[in-house]
C-alpha cells in the first residue's frame, strides 16, 4: 500500500489521493477558455461559491426560465480509451442546450460537472475547453463547475461529466405551441452523425467488427474510426433561433436523442396528432449503414436507437415551411421535409419507406 503520510507520520489528503494543488493548476488553466464565453447578462469569472447572471440585462421582458441537465453517457468510454478528450465537452453542451431550444428558450448560461479518481490537469483542461467552445457556440455563459477528485470511486483514467444549463424565453413564445394540427409539415435537420445516444450498442458493434479505435474509419471518411464516432453532437441553437425570430411559423421543434424518433416526436405532439415520416427523405449518413450492416440490426432498432441521420425536428405551418427551410439553410442546416402532422389513430409516429442508410 502506498504512504499516505507527511514528514511527520500524520496522514495527508494528497496522500489519500486528491491534489488540492493540481485542482487549483486546472482552475487557472481553464479561466482564459471561461473568460471567452461571457455574454450579456455574465461576466463568465469563476472561482466564486456561485455563478451570477442578471437576467435583466440579458433583455428579457417577462421572461420563463427553463433549465435542462444531461451528460454524455458511454461515448465517454471512446474519449477515454482513445485518448481524443477535445470534443465531449461540446456533447455535453449540446445535450442539454438543445433541450432549452426545443421550448423556444434562449440558453444563458452553462455549469458542469467533472468528476475522476486522478485528476489528469492536461485531460480535464481539454474536456473543459471543449465545454467552453460549445458554450460559445450555443451563445451561452460558462459561468462555475465543479472539479471532483474521488480515489477509488473510477478506475485509473476515466471520468464523468454532467451538464446544467438555464434559458429562458419570452412567456407568450414558449413552445410547444397548442395549435399543431394535421397539415403542419414537419421539417428535420441533418445531424452530425451518432452524436451521443446508443453508444453501448456502438461500442459493442465496433467490437464485434474487430477494429481498432485508430483504425481508418470504414464509412467514408479520412478518419480514424475513434475520431470519426467522437464526432461532436450538432448544436441547433442559433439556426433555430434565428428561424424562430424571423418567422412565425414554427410551433414545436423536437431534439432526437435517446429513443430517436418514435420516442421524442410523441413528446411535443396532442393527443389528437401523430407524425407521418417518410423514411427515404431521411439524410443517409454512411456510419448509421456501417453500424446497421456490421451489427445486424434492424430497422425498427436503429430507428429507437439512432438519431439515424435527423437530430432535430421543426413542425411547422404549411403556408410557412419555405420561409422558415430558407432561414435554417441559410443558417447552414441541411433541411429535409420529412413528412406532415396527420389525425392519430395509434401510434404517434407512424412511419413510411425504409432508411436510406
Amino acid at each position: 500500500m502506498s504512504d499516505t503520510s507527511s514528514a511527520g507520520g500524520g496522514l495527508t489528503y494528497a496522500g489519500a489521493g486528491v491534489d488540492i494543488d493540481a485542482g487549483n493548476a486546472l482552475v487557472k488553466r481553464i479561466k482564459p477558455m471561461v473568460k471567452a464565453t461571457a455574454r450579456s447578462g455574465a461576466d463568465s469569472d469563476i472561482g466564486g461559491f456561485g455563478g451570477l447572471f442578471d437576467l435583466k440585462a440579458a433583455g428579457f421582458t417577462d421572461p420563463v426560465l427553463v433549465a435542462a441537465n444531461d451528460g454524455v453517457g458511454t461515448k465517454l468510454k471512446i474519449a477515454i480509451d482513445t485518448g481524443i478528450h477535445d470534443t465531449v465537452g461540446i456533447d455535453l453542451v449540446a445535450m442539454c442546450v438543445n433541450d432549452l431550444v426545443v421550448q423556444g428558450a434562449e440558453p444563458l448560461f452553462f455549469l458542469d460537472y467533472f468528476a475522476t479518481g486522478a485528476l489528469d490537469v492536461e485531460a480535464a483542461a481539454t474536456v473543459i475547453g471543449g465545454i467552453a467552445e460549445g458554450c460559445r457556440i450555443a451563445g451561452a455563459a460558462l459561468i462555475g463547475g465543479e472539479t471532483a477528485e474521488m480515489p477509488g470511486m473510477y478506475a485509473k483514467g476515466d471520468y464523468d461529466l454532467a451538464g446544467f444549463a438555464v434559458g429562458a424565453a419570452e412567456r407568450d413564445a414558449i413552445l410547444p405551441r397548442p395549435d399543431v394540427q394535421p397539415g403542419d409539415v414537419v421539417l428535420g435537420l441533418a445531424s452530425a452523425g451518432v452524436h451521443s445516444n446508443g453508444f453501448s450498442l456502438v461500442r459493442r458493434i465496433v467490437e464485434r467488427s474487430g477494429l481498432a479505435w485508430d483504425a481508418p474509419a470504414p464509412f467514408g471518411t479520412n478518419l480514424t474510426l475513434g475520431r470519426a464516432l467522437l464526432a461532436p453532437t450538432r448544436i441547433y441553437v442559433k439556426p433555430l433561433l434565428a428561424a424562430l425570430k424571423e418567422t412565425t411559423g414554427i410551433k414545436a421543434l423536437a431534439h432526437i436523442t435517446g429513443g430517436g424518433l418514435p420516442e421524442n416526436l410523441p413528446r411535443v405532439l396532442p393527443d389528437t396528432c401523430a407524425a407521418h415520416i417518410d423514411l427515404s427523405a431521411v439524410p443517409a449518413l454512411p456510419v448509421f449503414d456501417w453500424l446497421a450492416t456490421t451489427g445486424g440490426v434492424e430497422q425498427a432498432e436503429m430507428l429507437r436507437t439512432f438519431n439515424c441521420g435527423i437530430g432535430m425536428v421543426v413542425v411547422v405551418s404549411p403556408e410557412d415551411a419555405d420561409s422558415v427551410t430558407e432561414v435554417l439553410t441559410r443558417q447552414g442546416e441541411t433541411v429535409a421535409r420529412l413528412g406532415f402532422i396527420e389525425h392519430r389513430l395509434a401510434d404517434y409516429v407512424v412511419f413510411d419507406g425504409t432508411l436510406s442508410v
